[in-house]
């Protein structure tokens, strides 16, 4: 039969397929994916433990919620998560040139105003936060992702492939990690906790992925040669450059502040952007300070100056408690030829040096640490410089051991002060036990950093449980304290608003002031001012104290009295044996108000009578009986109610400040009172007290007195503040906030704000 022309036969011709994966990137996606799976796993584990950590730091009970719910949100939902951006990632692979990553991470700054309005402010925060995260990978792995892309767009040359759309580009990482928080079903606050967690923690654990990645790709033998990307921009779009990539140096073109020369290219090698972008920031005009010659008399090489810096780090051990010699005039002698010339270093042993000190020079030059403190983390200044010239992922890499060290060094010293004469200090032996090992074993093996870094972490661990122990007994304490003095207040004021313009008998009036405040106290303690005992307590004071007094006395007193006494000192009776007071004392206090009973109805007997309504005289109440009463056991009152207690107290804690309370704190502005409001528990301070600086934390706020309580490191309390007086305080400038942040992150932010300040000017 004849084809009609219109009719297209499909008869031999292969059903529609998708693109065909090339094997080298098969091959790239399962290994990418087992490894992928790895830093997940890794992420959630360490994700439990920060939240955790987060919600006991939390100041405010709206905190710790959002932590608690991102922490169980996470733990119900890990598997999903991590399936979720694997398959997210494997779908990249699967659709190479068609897929699009999630649109979360698009430029901000490309949006117009309409656009922005039409956003929920929730969505518009939480793409903002996956912006962040991809802009920081971008910054930080930029080399290995260039390399990664010219690789995957060798595999595939037929296929126009955009940066953010290489399978393993951040935009699809984050793009995944996005809509797998997505799923989360926890309110935007706690998804911005997990986000910021992805941000701290993932963002430091890609580095390896991607130098795998490559590497997988190396051993297909795809561009196994090449060290280093093509100079040309990183594009995140179709011909759009990346936000915030760093600009690639050498070339014919180079951007502006960065070297130019391929001989400076070379030398960079394989260091990572974050030195390549501090590097271009020493050198503004684009050109390095100096032309060292490469070889000759006069030249310096990586090697030998090494062997030079080894005797240098020997001798820093034999510095004084308090000496502080800085990076620079170490290097004087080392840089100095035996003719006084100063040897040439190579472009990039040079900077670096002027990093490495730098850095020293701020943390050296910080206030927060002890001069003694100063001195000991300052002999670790050619340690750190060998270990920056030696190891090129020093600077971008926030969890290198070395940085860590540094970081839990000074951590651990912020509230140290130096001990007496003959006293112990197991912080200080430790740390110079730390620093020696360093100085006297290190040579190039960056796993002594490690070890040191474990034991380190050990011995704050045991540290920390110790003062949280010492810490939460103080807590206790002064809560305890505070639930005293709140039920003393509400026991006194009610006996004294109840004694106002009466004729009480002294005996009763003792009685009153003495054993029945205490027996108040011990009900508000026991059950609280909004329980019933406590309202039945206080109408059994009521009618106590008219007992004794009826005020006005009318023809109907006599009578109501005579109903009243029996079921009133029933009540003081049974009171007294609930607190355990002495019996005799007791017995004693009941012939005392009996007599005041007598008493009274003698003067009612020849006084006149008088027609008013007794409008203080409470209503009769029938007499309980002891199966009516409450069956709860006797109990002392509380010992810090005894006053030999409370001194004993007082004397256990000579060196606290004492609160101002009893003065009226002058009137502060309304910023300072939010500054106080903001302090969370934890925070450190600095304490100017006569002419004397104290560092101590805030370890408590007691809400039932609004103290907040300061504890010195050894959980020892040194001074109480209310509101009023802590803002008085930091107003006038006698508290200082310090910062616990880590000083290397610190110091490298520095350097970099100053450089590019600098670079303005």
């Amino acid at each position: 039969m004849a084809h009609d022309t219109k009719i297209v036969s499909l008869a031999g011709q292969r059903p529609m397929q998708r693109f065909s994966l090339p094997q080298a990137l098969v091959r790239l996606r399962d290994a990418s994916g087992q490894s992928l799976q790895r830093v997940l796993a890794t992420f959630f584990d360490r994700a439990d433990d920060a939240l955790f950590e987060l919600a006991d730091r939390a100041s405010t009970n709206l905190d710790q919620s959002a932590y608690f719910d991102a922490m169980r949100e996470l733990r119900l939902r890990r598997k999903a998560m991590g399936l979720s951006v694997l398959q997210y990632v494997s779908q990249a692979f699967n659709d190479i040139g068609k897929f699009k990553p999630r649109q979360t991470e698009g430029a901000l700054g490309d949006v117009d105003q309409d656009s922005l309005s039409l956003l929920d402010h929730a969505q518009l925060e939480q793409q903002v936060a996956v912006d962040n995260l991809i802009n920081k990978l971008r910054n930080r792995y930029i080399e290995q992702i260039r390399l990664l892309t010219v690789r995957v767009n060798h595999v595939v040359p037929s296929v126009t492939l955009a940066d953010n759309q290489m399978p393993l580009s951040p935009e699809v990482i984050c793009g995944g990690v996005a809509e797998a928080c997505g799923d989360l079903d926890i309110d935007i606050r706690a998804k911005l906790v997990v986000l910021k967690l992805f941000d701290r923690l993932l963002a430091d654990s890609l580095g390896d992925f991607y130098q795998e990645a490559n590497r997988t790709l190396m051993a297909e033998g795809v561009l196994p040669d090449m060290k280093r990307p093509p100079v040309g921009p990183v594009t995140a779009g179709r011909g759009s450059p990346a936000r915030g990539a760093i600009p690639a140096a050498g070339g014919a073109d180079p951007s502006p502040g960065v070297p130019e020369g391929k001989a400076l290219q070379d030398d960079l090698g394989g260091l990572q952007p974050t030195f390549s972008e501090l590097s271009a920031l020493l050198h503004p005009s684009g050109q390095p300070t100096s032309a060292p010659a490469a070889s000759g008399a006069g030249y310096l090489d990586t090697v030998t100056l090494m062997g030079r810096l080894h005797d240098l780090q020997v001798a820093s051990g034999h510095w004084q408690p308090d000496q502080v010699v800085t990076l620079n005039d170490q290097l004087g002698p080392v840089l100095t030829a035996e003719n006084g010339a100063s040897y040439n270093l190579g472009q990039v042993d040079h900077d670096v040096i002027n990093l490495v000190a730098m850095l020293f020079d701020f943390i050296l030059e910080d206030r927060q640490l002890h001069p003694v403190m100063k001195s000991l983390i300052g002999r670790l200044q050619i340690p750190v410089l060998k270990v920056a010239l030696s190891d090129k992922n020093f600077f971008n890499r926030g969890g290198h051991p070395v940085r860590k060290l540094l970081n839990e060094l000074a951590l651990s010293a912020m509230g140290w002060s130096e001990k007496r004469a003959g006293q112990r200090d197991p912080l200080r032996d430790k740390i110079e036990s730390v620093v020696e090992r360093v100085l006297t074993d290190f040579t190039d093996n960056l796993n002594l950093f490690e070890d040191l870094l474990t034991e380190f972490r050990h011995f704050m661990d045991l540290d920390r449980r110790r003062r949280e122990l010492v810490e939460q007994r103080l807590r206790d304490a002064e809560e305890g304290r505070a639930r005293q003095e709140t039920a003393a207040q509400a026991a006194e004021g009610l006996v004294q608003d109840l004694l106002r313009n009466r004729d009480v008998p002294a005996p009763v009036g003792e009685l009153l002031r003495d054993a029945w405040t205490r027996y108040l106290q011990w009900i508000v303690l026991r059950e609280g001012e909004a329980s019933e005992r406590w309202a039945e307590a206080c109408e059994l004071t009521r009618r106590l104290v008219w007992s004794v007094d009826p005020r006005p006395v009318s023809d109907t007193t006599r009578s109501e009295l005579l109903r009243a006494i029996p079921s009133v000192v029933d009540g003081v009776r049974r009171a007294m044996q609930e607190i355990s007071w002495d019996p005799f004392a007791t017995d004693a206090a009941i012939r005392d108000l009996e007599l005041a009973h007598v008493d009274v109805f003698q003067r009612l007997v020849t006084q006149p009578q008088r027609a008013e309504p007794a409008m203080d005289e409470p209503k009769a109440v029938p007499v309980e009986s002891d199966a009516a009463a409450p069956d709860l056991a006797p109990e002392p009152v509380s010992a810090p109610s005894e006053p030999g207690v409370e001194a004993s107290a007082q004397a256990e804690a000579p060196d606290r400040l004492e609160s101002t309370a009893a003065g009226q704190a002058p009137a502060v502005g309304p910023e300072w009172l939010a500054q106080a409001d903001g302090l969370r528990v934890g925070s450190w301070i600095e304490m100017t007290r006569e002419d004397t600086k104290v560092r101590c934390k805030l370890a408590a706020f007691i809400k039932a007195t609004g103290k907040y309580i300061f504890v010195n490191r050894s959980g020892a309390k040194v001074a109480e503040y209310l509101r009023e007086e802590l803002a008085g305080a930091m107003a006038a400038g006698e508290i200082g906030m310090l910062d616990d942040g880590l000083i290397f992150d610190r110091a490298l932010e520095s350097i970099i704000d100053n450089l590019r300040s600098s670079r303005k000017d």
